[in-house]
């Protein structure tokens, strides 16, 4: 299987290879741009039946040209003999571009193509057109393609021009076990806060509205040097897991204005901690969250701040906002992840011993 150290998908393959050990599916994760943090490696060993390789190998979105891409591909074949691979998981689809030794599961998380529908301006740059060819080739080469929501599904199918819509297997991550803390008035917020789709601008907007801290965690300059600048809420930086489940525990009201998400893992462990939600309203998050969240149109900064204010003030529907975000949470669990993963995985396998 293939990871990156930059974002969700980190996360899921950990939580992935984690929840197949009591298969009996031993895991090499191939690890794709930066290295990882003292935290992750941590993270990584305590994983039992994973075993962490370090490429050095470029990602995707952060490669100098298509041959770089292709070259990775490559490697990443090579590797899979070397390792005896039964299965190849690519959660960089433009991988697959390269053919692959093993039936090949290619699970598109997020895809310039799809990002710049929601979140560009203007006609696609070219090294995203390069791109977005290289991951329409593999996914068209994968033995089966999955994405986490239906919303990113349809959306993939449309910019790809898919024959099949993918299968759809929504993530899951187990709750953090961390000590509880008193209810904590404030809005939080995590993520890659560089990622224009992220819409921190807007945030940043609307914790200059609020009366109580609005609290930020994650990175602000990219790998490739993007960078956001804030002047409302407050950066608390990268932190680790431990420090973020800290933070959730004091049930702030936790706050998205995502114009694009594939998926969303830190809404996710917001909704476990039992914070209420305020989210954007976009396909992603109704198809997950409609009924435990509270809505605000992208970009309206007045919006966010108003939703986020008026749970402040009212504290027992915040708690019945958080109950409910919590039981939604339910559904999304590693287990389940597993358990269709593990549907998929079955008749390839067969197809290997075949």
């Amino acid at each position: 299987m293939t990871a990156d150290a930059v974002g969700g998908v980190w996360q899921y393959a950990l939580d992935l290879a984690r929840a197949l050990a009591p298969l009996g599916t031993e895991t090499v994760l191939a690890l794709l741009g930066p290295a990882p943090d003292a935290a992750q490696r941590r993270a990584a060993e305590a994983v039992p039946g994973l075993r962490l390789i370090e490429t050095g190998l470029p990602l995707d979105w952060l490669a100098e040209d298509e041959d770089a891409v292709r070259a990775s591909g490559a490697a990443v074949a090579t590797l899979a003999v070397r390792e005896g691979a039964d299965l190849i998981q690519l959660n960089q689809p433009a991988l697959a571009a390269t053919p692959m030794p093993a039936p090949t599961i290619a699970v598109l998380h997020s895809c310039v193509a799809t990002w710049w529908q929601a979140a560009g301006e203007g006609a696609m740059p070219e090294a995203f057109a390069w791109q977005t060819r290289l991951v329409a080739d593999g996914l068209a080469r994968a033995s089966v393609v999955v994405c986490p929501t239906q919303a990113f599904a349809d959306a993939a199918t449309r910019a790809y021009a898919l024959r099949r819509s993918p299968m759809v297997i929504h993530n899951g991550r187990a709750p953090a076990v961390v000590a509880a803390a008193p209810m904590r008035d404030f809005a939080f917020t995590a993520g890659r806060l560089w990622d224009g789709g992220k819409d921190v601008a807007t945030l940043d907007r609307a914790a200059a509205m609020l009366g109580v801290p609005f609290e930020a965690a994650g990175p602000l300059a990219a790998p490739n040097g993007d960078r956001v600048e804030i002047a409302h809420l407050t950066a608390l930086g990268r932190l680790d897991d431990g420090a973020v489940a800290a933070r959730l525990t004091e049930r702030p009201v936790f706050v998205s204005a995502a114009r694009y998400e594939p998926f969303g893992l830190a809404v996710l462990e917001a909704a476990q901690a039992g914070c209420a939600l305020v989210l954007s309203d976009i396909p992603t998050f109704r198809e997950l969250w409609d009924g435990a969240a509270d809505f605000v149109a992208p970009g309206d900064a007045a919006g966010f701040a108003a939703a986020t204010a008026a749970l402040i003030a009212d504290r027992d529907r915040r708690i019945a906002q958080g109950e409910a975000a919590q039981v939604r949470a339910l559904d999304y669990t590693p287990d389940r992840m597993v358990a269709a993963m593990a549907a998929i995985y079955a008749p390839l396998l067969q197809r290997v011993a075949a």
